[in-house]
């Protein structure tokens, strides 16, 4: 979601998080507060990172949670993350980064707001329009979607 092109480095580089902007532009309404935790590639992450994350989570202090987190390795981080109890936690992304003409960016973070807010205590995905189980789901490369196992 936050990746841009860099023309000083010649590539694809994380940013600053685009969630306020996004939800600013969408005159959302609800309170909220964005924290950078990584400004890494998903397949970057290690597993120190996903234990910082978790820790990260189970100490803070709200029950509603929204991790924005590159797509690759959502899965893993998200079933990390089912070990904290009393929260909802909801992991979206995006396929296009927010700063690309067409991106889901908007769509899935919107979802994810929805999301946080109505279901029970849990850690779900939210892509394309739909909540997932991360124990039960899969990103489908060729397809720009998650999906459902089979």
């Amino acid at each position: 979601m936050d990746k841009f092109y860099s023309t000083l480095e010649s590539d694809f580089i994380v940013g600053e998080p685009q969630a306020a902007a996004i939800l600013h532009d969408a005159n959302a309404t609800l309170e909220f507060e964005v924290e950078s935790l990584l400004k890494k590639d998903s397949l970057q992450i290690t597993d120190e990172d996903r234990a910082m994350i978790l820790e990260r989570v189970s100490r803070d202090p709200n029950r509603l949670i929204v991790l924005t987190h590159g797509t690759d390795t959502m899965i893993t981080t998200a079933k990390l993350l089912t070990q904290v109890r009393g929260k909802t936690i909801v992991l979206t992304g995006a396929m296009q980064p927010a700063a690309f003409k067409t991106t889901d960016a908007y769509f899935n973070l919107g979802g994810a707001i929805i999301a946080v807010q109505t279901l029970p205590e849990g850690v779900y995905l939210v892509m394309n329009g739909q909540v997932f189980d991360p124990n039960n789901a899969r990103k489908i490369v060729e397809e720009n979607r998650f999906t459902e196992m089979d």
